[in-house]
């Protein structure tokens, strides 16, 4: 017996992740996988299909998925994917669903087992398997070096016979996972950093990591972690405190974002205007709508002297990684499931239980304390024989 898993080509405009690579694939075969793919799916990252061996590989994505017992992607899957599939099979990917409402419905509709990514719990067991932390990491890093490319000064201090330049100074507003990685890489740069976020808890990681923390007497603590929204009188305070320290910076990094909501809005029209001239702000909240007044998602803005870069799926920028940390991420939460060539799901797990998004035609957001035994079908040669590397 074998678990017969299907693993999409991304087809969304700016994805270039894919979610299997050939070490992953490896470890997926000996939990009893049977991995089919659509030939090309790495192409983007320069990975050949010659990189994968024991993957067969089945060009129609309707074939590839009609068959499987799990399968794996990045974004979305299409409509078209989804009815395709055969009831009660797993998907895996990122959903988030009050943005996929017919999406969602079609999920219920076919009674698949979906497991959001983006659902992940962020508690400790789970952080393998947490792929909105992974891919958070590597954006915040690479907000600051897409940063340094628009400022027409350096980051850190460089003295020479002429004299000394330097350093830049940062400002990073969020202080989540990408804005922690954003607040190490500029103090590696050299920059002089600055770390801001409504949760007070966060200046101690903020100073563990070489920046000072602005501190603007406001607690908005949410829930799960994350920042709540301020209130009006809040906003005026916090926008007191941090005007000065906004229109001071070089480069700020926005990373701030509600989970299902707009993202809030931390730099208004009127500070971005009293900004010095050329220095930029990186929004890597622009797929919610950004948190800047003038911030205009997907394409870099000119306000004035101002550069504003709204850059969508950043993640994706940095594709290799990319797809190497998230692959690794599925492959946690399917050995969960998947043991002695079989699907077990353990709904008394919270890691599974917290994750599922849809399961047997209903939308599922705690866990029943069940135990669910899926039998995979009988082994079967696979529809294109396995490309040898």
């Amino acid at each position: 017996m074998y678990i017969n898993v299907a693993v999409l080509t991304e087809t969304r405009a700016h994805e270039r992740r894919v979610a299997l690579v050939p070490s992953v694939a490896q470890k997926l075969i000996k939990l009893g996988a049977r991995l089919h793919m659509q030939p090309g799916a790495g192409a983007a990252i320069h990975l050949d299909d010659a990189a994968f061996e024991n993957v067969a590989f089945i060009a129609d994505r309707t074939a590839l998925v009609k068959d499987a017992d799990v399968v794996l992607a990045v974004q979305p899957p299409a409509l078209d994917v989804v009815s395709a599939m055969k009831e009660g099979a797993i998907l895996v990917s990122f959903i988030y669903a009050h943005h996929e409402p017919a999406l969602v419905k079609r999920l219920l509709e076919k009674k698949i087992t979906c497991f959001a990514m983006e659902r992940v719990p962020r508690i400790t067991r789970a952080q393998a398997m947490d792929a909105l932390s992974s891919q958070s990491a590597l954006a915040g890093y690479y907000a600051v070096q897409l940063g340094s490319t628009h400022l027409a000064r350096v980051v850190p201090k460089v003295t020479g016979a002429a004299g000394s330049i330097g350093p830049a100074r940062v400002l990073v507003m969020g202080l989540g996972v990408a804005g922690l990685e954003a607040i190490a890489t500029a103090h590696r740069l050299g920059a002089i950093v600055e770390g801001y976020d409504v949760r007070p808890e966060t200046r101690e990681q903020a100073l563990s990591l070489g920046a000072t923390f602005v501190d603007t007497g406001v607690d908005a603590r949410g829930k799960g972690g994350y920042a709540r929204e301020l209130h009006a009188d809040e906003k005026i305070k916090v926008a007191a405190v941090l005007t000065k320290h906004i229109q001071s910076a070089d480069l700020i990094i926005t990373t701030a974002a509600i989970p299902g909501k707009a993202s809030p809005k931390l730099i208004s029209h009127t500070q971005v205007l009293g900004m010095k001239a050329g220095a930029v702000i990186v929004d890597l909240s622009a797929e919610g709508g950004g948190n800047c007044d003038d911030t205009r998602p997907g394409e870099t803005a000119q306000i004035g002297q101002i550069t504003i870069v709204a850059p969508l799926n950043v993640p994706s920028l940095l594709g290799e990684d990319a797809s190497e940390l998230y692959a690794k991420n599925q492959y946690s939460l399917l050995a969960l499931m998947m043991k002695d060539n079989v699907i077990e799901i353990d709904w008394s797990d919270e890691v599974l239980a917290r994750t599922v998004l849809t399961h047997a035609g209903e939308n599922k957001a705690e866990a029943d304390g069940k135990t669910m035994k899926v039998a995979t079908p009988p082994a079967s040669a696979p529809a294109v024989a396995p490309t040898q590397a």
